[in-house]
């Protein structure tokens, strides 16, 4: 087993989660597209004196480069509240490959990143996989999340996956004691994109994660959250999630804000301040939901 020196002494992302592990709150982890998007989440976070995490898909961070990711990395340091960046997904080992690379010649560092293992047909290739980069993260002070169980549908990106499989505890606990990981997101009837029936999430699954975590510098993401209802937000915080990825509750009235904007006709100035205030304005209510806001 590799050993794990990335703590929350030496890392952004941990000592979010931490402190959220230790005060039973949630944390927004933002998927962030642009630097309009990145700005309204920032602005947001310092509004409610609340941590976030902005996230980028490889997407974005290809379509950026280094230069994007630099930009991204500094919103996040030099924010008023404690704020960290993250890759979410990152599945394609290029693109895997593109952000050690530039963390360890250039300096542009991530503080997190989900080195994600789907497709592989095996745990043990699962494992192997995020093995690989273990010794580069730890000497980068760069924390990894794994993804235990399938979840289906697809994001930005990525290639959907048909079916879900729900995370085994055990298998997950191998998992994370194999590889080092320190952030899981587990696979509990969650799902990527919109949910066609309403969710309905093995609870359980969470209690038994949480007991398992409760003394460690493990903690628990929940993906998939899109049309989530509120109570079920709050039953998630409540048995352990301290990570809250979102994407489209805040994406969709941004890009509505943009596209009503243009079709109005407003200079292209007044177009970027719209859109960061709409973005902002979206990620308002789900502070005091998840129980995060004045925690900064």
């Amino acid at each position: 087993m590799s050993s794990t020196i990335v703590t929350p002494e030496n890392n952004r992302t941990l000592a979010i989660l931490k402190k959220a592990k230790e005060g039973n709150y949630g944390v927004i982890g933002m998927v962030c597209y642009d630097m309009d998007s990145v700005m309204g989440f920032r602005d947001a976070c310092e509004k409610a004196n609340t941590p976030g995490i902005i996230m980028l898909f490889p997407i974005s961070a290809r379509y950026g480069g280094s230069q994007f990711v630099a930009f991204c990395r500094d919103i996040a340091h030099q924010a008023k509240v404690p704020m960290s960046l993250h890759m979410d997904h990152a599945v394609e080992i290029a693109d895997i490959d593109f952000m050690f690379d530039i963390a360890e010649k250039q300096g542009i560092k991530l503080d997190s990143i989900m080195i994600d293992s789907s497709r592989c047909d095996t745990e043990e290739e699962g494992i192997a996989m995020v093995k690989k980069y273990v010794d580069r993260a730890n000497k980068l002070g760069m924390a990894i999340e794994v993804e235990l169980g399938r979840l289906e549908g697809g994001e930005a990106g990525l290639a959907a996956i048909a079916e879900g499989k729900q995370t085994d505890p055990e298998d997950a606990d191998h998992f994370i004691r194999e590889t080092g990981a320190q952030i899981l997101a587990p696979s509990i009837g969650n799902l990527h994109g919109h949910y066609i029936n309403p969710p309905n999430f093995n609870q359980e699954i969470l209690k038994t994660l949480k007991t398992t975590y409760a003394q460690s510098n493990t903690y628990i993401c929940l993906h998939g959250t899109d049309e989530l209802p509120d109570s079920l937000f709050q039953e998630c915080v409540k048995n352990g999630v301290t990570k809250m990825n979102m994407n489209s509750w805040m994406r969709d009235p941004y890009m509505d804000a943009y596209k009503h904007a243009l079709v109005e006709g407003k200079p292209l100035p007044d177009v970027h301040n719209i859109g960061v205030k709409a973005f902002a304005d979206a990620a308002e209510r789900f502070f005091p939901l998840f129980g995060s806001a004045g925690k900064a």
